[in-house]
């Protein structure tokens, strides 16, 4: 049994140890995704996640995965990827472009969780500084992938990806890491292990190290301030 939340009350979200082991991490059912709660949520390491014609869930998985400026590191094979493609990195010159492709179905996929709901919340974010995206584009111009994210303090939270070219999404975020830690980024905050982000030093951390890493990244003062071109 998990709690539900009431959208119309402050967020208020419940204990993460409460959190599910199966389905892992599920914890709570309910409330909105506004700037307000998002960042309530990500602060105690709780995001939403569910099919947009479904219940609002929020979501705190363990173990956690994380990429840190020291485990944090470029396969060989990326490195060549960089030196051999003809692609231009920026940032937050596209974030509605970015946001909206990546809210497209994949091909393996037959929906998407990135709701109207999300795009609005995430969008007012950027708007205010609070979130950004990173845009990759080819040698003709044009959008070929990239990534967004929330920041809060000195963590920051991956939210989704996309290509529309092979290694493009791949290569935003190899060019865009080391950018965000040498700007004083402590943590980057990938939820779930996956193969993609493994390659780069994803390390997972039980909810105990995580939240606690977490409450040092979020409590630590940092203006982010990313370029506009990177590459």
């Amino acid at each position: 049994m998990i709690d539900w939340l009431d959208e119309v009350l402050p967020p208020v979200f419940p204990a993460t140890s409460k959190a599910l082991t199966e389905p892992n991490g599920l914890l709570a059912a309910g409330g909105q995704v506004s700037p307000l709660w998002a960042d309530s949520a990500y602060r105690k390491g709780i995001f939403p996640w569910n099919d947009p014609s479904e219940a609002r869930l929020w979501w705190s998985p363990a173990p956690r995965a994380v990429i840190t400026p020291e485990s944090f590191h470029l396969p060989r094979t990326v490195r060549k990827l960089l030196r051999r493609e003809t692609l231009n990195i920026s940032t937050n010159m596209a974030f509605d472009a970015v946001i909206q492709a990546c809210a497209q179905p994949r091909d393996y996929e037959s929906g998407t969780w990135i709701s109207d709901e999300i795009i609005d919340c995430y969008s007012r974010l950027q708007r205010a500084g609070r979130a950004f995206s990173v845009e990759c584009w080819s040698s003709d111009g044009d959008l070929c992938g990239g990534f967004y994210g929330l920041t809060i303090g000195s963590a920051v939270f991956g939210e989704s990806m996309f290509s529309r070219r092979s290694n493009a999404s791949k290569l935003a975020f190899a060019t865009a890491a080391p950018v965000l830690f040498n700007a004083g980024v402590r943590l980057i905050d990938c939820q779930m292990k996956t193969d993609h982000l493994g390659q780069f030093g994803l390390i997972e951390l039980d909810r105990t190290a995580f939240e606690s890493a977490l409450r040092d990244a979020t409590g630590h003062t940092l203006q982010l301030t990313l370029p506009g071109w990177l590459s």
